[in-house]
């Protein structure tokens, strides 16, 4: 079987799973709502006490619903669409913007994993992850042997790889900002940390995400081919996060809690990710008819 239509039925397979997953995010009602919690390390918390993050602290419930909205109502329905263009046309435009969200699931789910307190969907997010990284795997060997060196020629569009670096610096800045003063005043715990056992967000970010985006951001300005590849799937892909993100800040805000100055920069952040992720591909010398396909 050819690795295209291998990649057709993970990403089948992904979106499926997806709608069960977010679903249950959403409609799942279960328990008598929210209480107190005094976690190991003496920090009066309070607990969802609702749904399928019942047992998860109140804001982070919050905000894994409003990141199922999004993949349920955008990330889901984009994705089937996406299967049905890319095996009708060889275009790279599209083949870059599946792979972009086919990272969006696969790091999401390896959030839910990591982060979610255990519950009856454990291995429905297993299985997630399990088809969006092999069919991620596929998708960027077929953008390899794709010629992705001539993507862009002597002209790319530097916004895109400038934003990459800005954004892994000052996101990377806030999380430090997060982490050391405590270690520094001795009192070790960030805020936050509530009855989780360790920083999953930020250790993601800080250890892969952060990094990649640098990287990929300084290859893409600075022409190298690596740069070509990695720098428009990163962006379609930080695009669907954003909007994530944002959905998650709504979200709390509507339950009372004041999210300045999150509820500007998120949004805003957003914007610019969509912004480089369109002239990144609206840059591409190779429209379509010539990727590879294995």
């Amino acid at each position: 079987m050819k690795s295209s239509k291998i990649i057709s039925l993970l990403l089948l397979a992904t979106a499926l799973l997806a709608v069960v997953a977010s679903a249950g995010g959403i409609f799942i009602e279960q328990g008598n709502g929210p209480y107190n919690y005094t976690t190991i390390r003496g920090e009066q918390i309070t607990i969802s006490g609702r749904g399928l993050y019942h047992h998860m602290s109140a804001d982070v419930a919050i905000q894994g619903v409003a990141q199922d909205y999004i993949t349920l109502f955008l990330g889901v329905p984009v994705l089937l669409i996406l299967i049905v263009l890319t095996m009708k046309w060889d275009n790279l435009s599209l083949h870059i913007l599946q792979t972009g969200l086919t990272g969006y699931f696969m790091v999401t789910y390896f959030f839910y994993l990591a982060m979610g307190m255990y519950n009856q969907f454990f291995l429905i997010y297993v299985m997630l992850i399990t088809c969006s990284f092999f069919a991620f795997y596929l998708q960027m060997q077929q953008l390899m042997k794709g010629g992705y060196a001539g993507w862009y020629g002597d002209k790319r569009p530097a916004f895109a790889g400038w934003f990459l670096i800005a954004n892994a610096v000052m996101v990377g800045l806030m999380w430090l900002g997060v982490i050391v003063p405590p270690l520094l005043d001795g009192s070790l715990y960030p805020a936050g940390l509530d009855h989780y056992t360790t920083m999953i967000v930020q250790g993601y970010d800080l250890a892969i995400l952060l990094p990649a985006s640098f990287v990929a951001g300084l290859l893409f300005v600075r022409r190298r081919p690596a740069g070509f590849l990695w720098a428009p799937v990163y962006l379609v892909f930080l695009t669907f996060m954003m909007a994530a993100l944002t959905e998650k800040i709504v979200g709390m805000g509507m339950t009372g809690v004041d999210t300045r100055p999150a509820i500007y920069i998120i949004p805003l952040t957003a914007v610019l990710s969509a912004t480089g992720a369109y002239i990144s591909l609206k840059g591409l010398k190779i429209k379509a008819g010539e990727l590879t396909r294995p």
